[in-house]
C-alpha cells in the first residue's frame, strides 16, 4: 500500500477482462497489450504488444490508444482517445471479437460486510484485504501467536506485537509491546499514538486500517510497483553531479537490469533506490508509498546483496543462514521457525545438496546463491544485486540471471546492477545510464541496440565514451521509447512533505544481549572453522614464550632482565594486534549490511572483544607460563649483601607477570581493533600493523628515555606498553635487578604499590577509550541513511 497526498479524485472502477477481474486505481496509469509486464495483460494476436494506456485526468478516465496495428473500439467505433466509466465496454484487436473490457463502479461496503475491494483512500493503493475483524469493546491484541485476536503469520512480527485499545472519550491508540521490529503508524515508528480512520498501521508485511468498526488487514505479498521520479544525487563541496533525473516505472514481479560504462552512476542509483543514501531530489514510490519517508517501516521489505559477500564463508550453508535468521527475526520467534524458514530458502535456491557444504568452498554462483538465500529469509518483495555475476564464467552468469529471472516471476520485483550483458534478454526492462548518471534508455532489452544504432554492446558502450553525455539523455527523451515506457507509465509526483533527513527511528535489537550472545557464538564458530587462525593462535605464544626462555635460562638476573622484559612485552604487543587487526575490516560488508536491517553496533563490538579478549588473555598466560614458569627471578647476590626481592607486588611475580602482559596484549588488540576499523582495505593492515609494534616497543620505556623528556613522556602516557612493561618491571624490581642506567632509573620501574596498581588501572582505560574510538569509526562506515 502506499500513501499518496492529493491523489487524483476520480473514483476507482472495477475492470473486467475476458479473464480476470481487478481494482484499477486512480493513482496510476495501466499498460494494456501482449506484453507480460503491462498491468492488463491481453494474450491475443490480434492485440499489439504496447496496445493502450489508462489513466485519469481530473475526475475521470481515460484511455488512449497508443498506436496499435489493429484498433481500440467503443460499440465499433475504433477510437485514438476516450473517456471510460461505468458501464463502458471496450475491444481491443477487433470490433466484433476482440478482447473485451468492461468498467463498472466500486460499490462502498455496507456495515458488518467485508469489504472485499476497497483499502482505504488515503493508501493510494487499491488491493483486496486479507483479514477484517470486527472491532469489540476490549482490546484488540495483535502477534504472530495464535491467541492473539488477530493473527499475523510472519516471522518478522513479534509473538505479542502491538495492542489496538479503546481510549475512554472515544477513538483507538495502538500500543507497542517492546516488538522485535517495530509498530509503525503513517510510515512512522510509535511506542504508543491515537489513531483514525485515515491512518495506517504498519505491522511486519502487514498494513491495517479502521473502517465503519472495522480492522481491515492488507498484506505484502511481494507484488509491488517501484516508481522512481527524477532522481538527482550531488556530491561533494562543488555539488558534482552523479545522478541527473533518472526516473522509470517498473512493474509488479519484472527483472531490471540497469546497464553502462564504469563511472555511469549504478552504484549510486543502486545506493538511491534503497535508500542507503537518498537522493537529494526527486522520490522512489514503493507501490506508491514514498520511500525515504516511511523508509523505517519500508527498509525491511527491502533485499540487497552487495558485490561483496556478506557471508562468513568459513560456516556451512545451513549455519550460516541459522545465523542470520536468529539475528532478523525477533527474540520469541522459535528455532524450529527459524529452522523451516531456512529450509524453504533452501530450496528455493536450489541449495539442498550443498546445505551442508562449507560456504568458501562453493562455486562463485552458488556463493551468490547463498547471498541471495541470505536476503530472502524476510521475504522482502523488493530485491537488489549490484553486480551478482562479476567474475562468473558464461555459463555461471546464466544460471544467476535465470535464478533471478525465476525470483521475479514468483513475485517479486527484481533489480539488478550488471557489467555484463550476455543475459540482458530475460530481463523485462534494461535501463542504461550515460556517464554522469544520465539515462540513455529505457525499455525492453531486445530494442536497446536498435535504438542506439549499433549491433554489438562494445560499440555502443565505446560511444558512450567519445560523443557528448547530455545528448544521450536528450536525445532519449525525444524518442518514443520514452514516451511509451517512461511517461506512459509514469505515476503523478508525489508532493507530500517529508523530513529533510529521512530517519529510521530508534533502533530495536531483538534483545541487546539475545544479540550478543548469537554474534559471540557465531564469531566463535567462524574461528573454529579457520585452521590458519587457529594453528597461529596456537604457535605464537609457543614460539615467543619459548624464545623468552632462552634468552632468561634458568634465571632472571641483571644480564638479561631487560631483554626478558621487551620480549613478554612484544609478545603480548603481537598477539594482541595480530588477532584483532583484520578483523573489522575484512567482515565490513557483512557489518553494513546487517546494521540497516537492525543489528547493534555495541553488541557487534562487544562480540569482537568477548571472543578475541578471552584468546588473546589466554595466549598472553600461555606466553608467559612457558617463557617463566620455574625461572628465578632475582640477581646474583655476594655474600653479606641484603637478600633479594623475590616476590611481587601484590603476589607471587608469575601471577602479576601474567596479569601485566595479560592486560598489556588486550590493550594491543583494542588499538588493532582501531587500526581495523580505521584502514579501508585489509591490504593496508599488515604495514600498520608493523609501524604500531614498533611505536610501542620505542615507547615501552626500555629503548628510549623517556622520563623527564617533555613530548615524548607525555606521548608514551597514551601508548600501552608503556605501562605494561612498567607494570612487569615493578614486579621484578628492575632498578635493583638490572645494571643502572639511564632507563632504568625510570620512576615507572620502581618495586611499589601505587604505582603498580595505577599501570594496572591505566590499561583498561586505555583500552574503553580505544573502544569508544572503534565505535566511532563503525558508524563512520555505515551507511548514509544511518548516520543521520
Amino acid at each position: 500500500m502506499g500513501e499518496r497526498s492529493g491523489a487524483a479524485i476520480a473514483p476507482p472502477l472495477v475492470l473486467v477482462t475476458d479473464t480476470d477481474s481487478q481494482l484499477i486505481d486512480p493513482g496510476r496509469s495501466y499498460h494494456v497489450g501482449r506484453d507480460p509486464t503491462s498491468e492488463i495483460v491481453l494474450d491475443d494476436p490480434r492485440v499489439s504488444w504496447h496496445h493502450a494506456v489508462l489513466h485519469t485526468i481530473g475526475d475521470h478516465w481515460l484511455v488512449e490508444d497508443v498506436g496499435s496495428t489493429n484498433g481500440t473500439y467503443d460499440e465499433g467505433r475504433r477510437i485514438s482517445s476516450e473517456d471510460v466509466g461505468p458501464g463502458t465496454r471496450l475491444r481491443f484487436g477487433n470490433p466484433a471479437d476482440g478482447p473485451s473490457a468492461t468498467f463498472a463502479g466500486v460499490p462502498p461496503p455496507t456495515p458488518g460486510e467485508r469489504p472485499s475491494l476497497i483499502a482505504p483512500q488515503s493508501s493510494g493503493t487499491f488491493r483486496s484485504p486479507s483479514a477484517v475483524i470486527q472491532l469489540p469493546a476490549h482490546t484488540v491484541r495483535i502477534g504472530r501467536s495464535h491467541d492473539n485476536d488477530l493473527v499475523l503469520d510472519d516471522l518478522v512480527v513479534s509473538r505479542y506485537h502491538a495492542e489496538l485499545r479503546e481510549l475512554p472519550g472515544g477513538g483507538h491508540e495502538i500500543v507497542d509491546l517492546e516488538s522485535h521490529n517495530g509498530t509503525y503508524l503513517n510510515g512512522r515508528p510509535v511506542q504508543r499514538a491515537p489513531v483514525g480512520p485515515a491512518d495506517i498501521i504498519g505491522i511486519g508485511h502487514s498494513a491495517l486500517c479502521l473502517a465503519d468498526g472495522q480492522l481491515v488487514e492488507y498484506t505484502d505479498t511481494g507484488e509491488i510497483s517501484l516508481d522512481v521520479q527524477n532522481l538527482v544525487v550531488r556530491v561533494g563541496p562543488d555539488h558534482r553531479v552523479l545522478l541527473d533525473g533518472v526516473g522509470f516505472p517498473l512493474a509488479e514481479k519484472a527483472l531490471l537490469a540497469v546497464a553502462g560504462p564504469s563511472g555511469a552512476g549504478k552504484s549510486t542509483l543502486l545506493n538511491a533506490l534503497t535508500g542507503l543514501r537518498p537522493a537529494d531530489e526527486g522520490t522512489v514510490l514503493y507501490d506508491g508509498r514514498d520511500l525515504y519517508r516511511d523508509y523505517a517501516e519500508l527498509r525491511r521489505r527491502i533485499g540487497l546483496v552487495p558485490q561483496d559477500d556478506t557471508l562468513h564463508t568459513q560456516l556451512t550453508v545451513r549455519r550460516a543462514l541459522a545465523y542470520a535468521a536468529e539475528l532478523r527475526f525477533p527474540g520469541d520467534t522459535a528455532a524450529h521457525e527459524r529452522e523451516a524458514r531456512v529450509a524453504e530458502v533452501i530450496h528455493e535456491l536450489g541449495l539442498d545438496n550443498r546445505a551442508e557444504q562449507v560456504i568458501a568452498s562453493l562455486s562463485g554462483g552458488q556463493r551468490k546463491r547463498v547471498s541471495v538465500a541470505l536476503e530472502l529469509l524476510t521475504k522482502p518483495s523488493l530485491l537488489f544485486l549490484d553486480e551478482p555475476t562479476s567474475g562468473l564464467d558464461p555459463g555461471m552468469e546464466r544460471s544467476v540471471m535465470h535464478m533471478l529471472r525465476g525470483l521475479a516471476d514468483d513475485g517479486r520485483t527484481v533489480v539488478v546492477v550488471t557489467h555484463s550483458v550476455l543475459s540482458l534478454s530475460v530481463c523485462d526492462r534494461l535501463l542504461v545510464l550515460a556517464p554522469g548518471g544520465r539515462t540513455a534508455y529505457y525499455g525492453p532489452p531486445g530494442e536497446a541496440l536498435s535504438f542506439f544504432g549499433f549491433e554489438e554492446w562494445p560499440e555502443a558502450f565505446e560511444a558512450f565514451e567519445s560523443e557528448d553525455h547530455e545528448a544521450w539523455q536528450q536525445r532519449f527523451r525525444a524518442s518514443p521509447q520514452y514516451q511509451r515506457y517512461v511517461a506512459a507509465g509514469a505515476v503523478p509526483s508525489v508532493t507530500t512533505p517529508r523530513p529533510a533527513t529521512p530517519s529510521i527511528g530508534p533502533e530495536k535489537p531483538q534483545s541487546w544481549l539475545s544479540q550478543l550472545g548469537t554474534l559471540v557464538r557465531r564469531y566463535t564458530s567462524v574461528l573454529a572453522a579457520d585452521r590458519l587462525f587457529l594453528t597461529v593462535m596456537l604457535v605464537l605464544p609457543f614460539v615467543i614464550g619459548l624464545m623468552c626462555r632462552v634468552i632468561a635460562g634458568s634465571r632472571v638476573s641483571q644480564d638479561n632482565a631487560i631483554n626478558v622484559l621487551l620480549t613478554l612485552c612484544i609478545g603480548g604487543l603481537l598477539t594482541g594486534s595480530a588477532n584483532s587487526v583484520r578483523e573489522l575490516v575484512k567482515e565490513r560488508a557483512i557489518y553494513q549490511r546487517e546494521r540497516v536491517v537492525g543489528l547493534s553496533r555495541s553488541a557487534y563490538l562487544i562480540s569482537k572483544v568477548v571472543v578475541l579478549g578471552a584468546i588473546t588473555v589466554g595466549q598472553a598466560a600461555l606466553l608467559t607460563v612457558v617463557g617463566l614458569a620455574g625461572v628465578k627471578i632475582s640477581p646474583k647476590v655476594p655474600p653479606g649483601a641484603p637478600p633479594p626481592v623475590t616476590s611481587g607486588i601484590v603476589m607471587p611475580q608469575l601471577p602479576e607477570l601474567i596479569i601485566a602482559v595479560g592486560l598489556l596484549a588486550f590493550s594491543a588488540m583494542m588499538l588493532g581493533l582501531v587500526v581495523s576499523a580505521l584502514v579501508d582495505k585489509e591490504e593496508a593492515t599488515m604495514p600498520l600493523l608493523v609501524l604500531l609494534s614498533v611505536v610501542q616497543i620505542v615507547f615501552s620505556g626500555l629503548m628510549l628515555k623517556l622520563h623527564g623528556v617533555p613530548g615524548l613522556e607525555q606521548v608514551a602516557w597514551l601508548v600501552p606498553s608503556r605501562w605494561g612493561l612498567s607494570a612487569m618491571a615493578r614486579t621484578v624490581d628492575l632498578r635493583n635487578l638490572s645494571f643502572p642506567t639511564a632507563l632504568t632509573a625510570d620512576p615507572l620501574f620502581r618495586h611499589e604499590r601505587p604505582g603498580w596498581l595505577f599501570g594496572m588501572a591505566v590499561l583498561p582505560v586505555l583500552s574503553l577509550a580505544y573502544g569508544l574510538i572503534v565505535l566511532a569509526l563503525l558508524r563512520r562506515h555505515e551507511p548514509a541513511i544511518m548516520r543521520r
